[in-house]
C-alpha cells in the first residue's frame, strides 16, 4: 500500500538563509505541508483501496472519487504533491546551471536571463494564492505556466514540470511581507538546477 508521508529534506531549514529564511521554511513544511498531508489522510481514512494510488494518479483521476471527498483530495491531495516537488527544486545557494539546460532555456525564451525575467515576472503577477511552474511540452518546447491554488499543469495534459515556486503567502511572508517579487528575486539563489536539468528532455 502506498503510505502518503512527509519527504524527507536534502537540507536543514538553515541552509537556505538568507534567501529563504529558517522560521518560514520550518513553517512551512512542518505545519502548512504536514496539514495537507494530515487531512489528505482523514479523508481517505474510511477508503483505503484509494491509498494504494500514487499521489500523483490519485488526483489525475479526481473526478471519479465519491463525491464526498473529491474537492478535500484535489485541494489537500494537490497541496501535499506540490509541496513534495517543491522541496525538491529547491538547493543550498551556489548551484550553477548546466550547458545544457542552458542552452535549451536560451533557444525557447532568448537567453537564460529572459526566461529569468519573465518567469519572474508571471509569478509576481498571478494573482491570489498559487503557483509559477517551468514546463516542458509534448513537444519539447520549454513554457511557463500559472495554477491557481493547489492545481499543477502535469494534472490537466502530458508535461514534465522542471521546476516551480510556491507563491502563497505563507511561503514568504514573515520574511518579506506583502513584497512578492522580492522573495521571488531571493528564491533564484536557491533554485535547484541540477533537478531541473535531470528532468529535462532533449531531442537528438
Amino acid at each position: 500500500m502506498i503510505k502518503y508521508e512527509m519527504p524527507l529534506l536534502d537540507y536543514k531549514y538553515s541552509d537556505l538563509e538568507p534567501h529563504l529564511d529558517a522560521q518560514t521554511m520550518e513553517i512551512h513544511y512542518s505545519k502548512h505541508h504536514q496539514t495537507y498531508l494530515d487531512k489528505l489522510n482523514a479523508a481517505l481514512a474510511t477508503h483505503i483501496d484509494l491509498k494504494q494510488i500514487d499521489i500523483f494518479y490519485l488526483l489525475k483521476q479526481v473526478h471519479s472519487l465519491p463525491e464526498e471527498i473529491q474537492t478535500v483530495v484535489t485541494n489537500m491531495g494537490g497541496g501535499y504533491l506540490n509541496h513534495n516537488l517543491f522541496w525538491k527544486m529547491l538547493a543550498k545557494p551556489g548551484q550553477t546551471i548546466s550547458e545544457k539546460l542552458s542552452d535549451k532555456l536560451s533557444e525557447d525564451f532568448g537567453s537564460v536571463q529572459k526566461f529569468q525575467d519573465e518567469f519572474s515576472a508571471k509569478a509576481t503577477g498571478l494573482f491570489g494564492s498559487g503557483w509559477t511552474w517551468l514546463i516542458q511540452n509534448e513537444d519539447g518546447k520549454l513554457e511557463i505556466e500559472n495554477s491557481s491554488n493547489q492545481s499543477n499543469p502535469s494534472l490537466e495534459k502530458n508535461v514534465t514540470i522542471l521546476m516551480g515556486i510556491d507563491v502563497w503567502e505563507h511561503a514568504y511572508y514573515l520574511k518579506y511581507q506583502n513584497k512578492r517579487a522580492d522573495y521571488i528575486a531571493a528564491w533564484w539563489n536557491v533554485v535547484n538546477w541540477e533537478y531541473a536539468d535531470s528532468l529535462l528532455a532533449v531531442k537528438e
